[in-house]
C-alpha cells in the first residue's frame, strides 16, 4: 500500500470523500423520500457526535448533556417556524389569534416578550448558534475555572439535561410542554413539508455536515488542536507551560455545543417539531453512543458510528422496540471493552495494517519470482 494512503491526514479525507458519496449520491439515489428523511434526521445527531469528538475525544471533556444544546438550537428554530405557523389569519378560530395555539389553550392572551425576537428569520439564524453558546459558556467558565471536570463535569451536565427537560414539560404555556412545538408548515413561506422541500432539506444538511467536519478538522489539525490533545493527556503539563487550560476547555465545549445546535436546527426543519423528548438524559446519552461507536477520536467514525446505530435502532424498534435499549446498553459496553477506539480504531489499527502487510507479501513474492535468472535453453 502506498505510504500516502497510511498517512492519517490522507486517510482522513478519503474519509471524508467516501463519507460525502455516500450521503450525497448513493443514498439519495437508494432510498425513496421517507427513507432518506430518516437518514436526514441521523444526520442531525452527526452534528452532535463531531461535537463529541472535539470535546471528548481530542479534549477529554465527556458531556452527557449535549442534548441541551441540540434542543436549544432546535427550539430556536422551531420558536420562528411557529410563530409563522400562527398568523392572525391562521388562528383566527383561537380567543387570542396571532400567538402559537399551545399559548392559546394555557390561557395565555400576549405573546411573551422572549418570543417576539424570532419573528425575525436573521435574529432566528444568529440565535440558533449564540444562545446555546452562550449557555455552554456559562457552564463551562463556571465549571473550569473551578477547575471542575472529569466525571464531576459529566455529572453535572448530565443534571443540566434533566432540570431542561423538567422546566420545558413544567412550562407547557411557553414552551409546548411535553408535546413541544408543533404542526411547524412553512419556512419564509416555503412550504417544508412536501417531499420537493424534503429533498432539499437533505442536501442541505449534508453540507453543513460535511462543513462542520471540515471546521472541525481545521481546528484539530492547527496548533490549537495539538493543546487540547495535550489538555487531554497531560492537563498539569500544559498549565505548567504557562497556557490557560480553562480557557481552551471552554472554547471547546462552546464549539461543540455550537455544532450541536445546528443540527437541532436541521433536525426541526426536516421532521418539523422539536419536544423536551431529545433535549434530556436518554438522548443525550445515545449521542455519546453515536460517538463511541464510531471512534471518539475520528471525525469520519463519528458520522459512521451515528448512522450504523440509528440504522439499527430502526430496525430493532419496528421488530423488537421493548428490546431495544438492551442492545443499545450492550453495544455501548461492548465496544468498550473490545474496541474502545470505536469503529475507526478497528479500521485503522487492525484492517490496514493487515491489507498493507498481505500487499507487502505480495509485492515482496513478486519480486523474488521476477529476481530468479531464467532456465538456460
Amino acid at each position: 500500500m502506498p505510504a500516502a494512503i497510511t498517512n492519517k491526514r490522507n486517510l482522513e479525507l478519503i474519509g471524508f470523500a467516501l463519507i460525502a458519496l455516500l450521503i450525497l449520491v448513493v443514498l439519495p439515489l437508494a432510498l425513496d423520500i421517507f427513507r432518506l428523511n430518516l437518514v436526514g434526521k441521523y444526520l442531525t445527531y452527526a452534528f452532535v457526535a463531531v461535537g463529541l469528538v472535539l470535546c471528548w475525544g481530542h479534549t477529554g471533556i465527556l458531556s452527557l448533556g449535549q442534548g441541551v444544546f441540540f434542543g436549544l438550537g432546535g427550539y430556536c428554530m422551531a420558536m420562528f417556524l411557529k410563530l409563522e405557523a400562527s398568523s392572525p389569519a391562521n388562528t383566527k378560530i383561537q380567543s387570542t389569534p396571532g400567538i402559537p395555539d399551545f399559548m392559546d389553550w394555557n390561557q395565555i392572551t400576549e405573546l411573551p416578550f422572549f418570543w417576539v425576537p424570532f419573528k425575525s428569520f436573521p435574529f432566528t439564524l444568529i440565535a440558533v448558534i449564540a444562545v446555546p453558546a452562550f449557555f455552554a459558556f456559562v457552564l463551562s467558565a463556571a465549571m473550569f475555572k473551578r477547575r471542575v471536570g472529569g466525571v464531576y463535569f459529566a455529572i453535572i451536565t448530565q443534571a443540566l439535561a434533566a432540570v431542561m427537560t423538567i422546566l420545558i414539560i413544567g412550562q407547557q404555556g411557553y414552551t409546548g410542554g411535553i408535546n413541544g412545538i408543533t404542526d411547524l408548515r412553512t419556512l419564509l413561506g416555503w412550504d417544508i413539508r412536501t417531499d420537493g422541500a424534503k429533498y432539499i432539506l437533505y442536501f442541505v444538511c449534508c453540507l453543513c455536515l460535511l462543513g462542520t467536519m471540515f471546521l472541525a478538522r481545521f481546528v484539530l489539525t492547527s496548533k490549537l488542536g495539538r493543546i487540547l490533545v495535550a489538555v487531554r493527556d497531560k492537563e498539569d503539563r500544559v498549565r505548567f507551560s504557562g497556557y490557560d487550560v480553562a480557557n481552551f476547555k471552554i472554547f471547546i465545549f462552546c464549539l461543540a455545543s455550537a455544532i450541536a445546535a445546528i443540527g437541532g436546527a436541521m433536525f426541526t426543519l426536516q421532521v418539523g417539531f422539536m419536544s423536551p423528548s431529545f433535549v434530556g438524559i436518554v438522548p443525550s446519552i445515545e449521542m455519546v453512543i453515536f460517538c463511541a461507536v464510531g471512534g471518539r477520536h475520528s471525525l469520519v467514525g463519528a458520522v459512521v458510528g451515528t448512522l450504523l446505530v440509528n440504522w439499527g435502532k430502526t430496525l430493532f424498534s419496528e421488530s423488537f422496540p421493548e428490546l431495544w435499549l438492551f442492545a443499545m446498553g450492550g453495544l455501548f459496553i461492548a465496544v468498550v471493552l473490545a474496541f474502545p477506539r470505536g469503529l475507526a480504531g478497528l479500521v485503522t489499527d487492525q484492517m490496514i495494517p493487515f491489507i498493507s502487510k498481505l500487499m507487502s507479501r505480495s509485492r515482496a513474492a513478486s519480486e523474488q519470482a521476477n529476481a530468479q535468472p531464467a532456465p538456460a535453453e
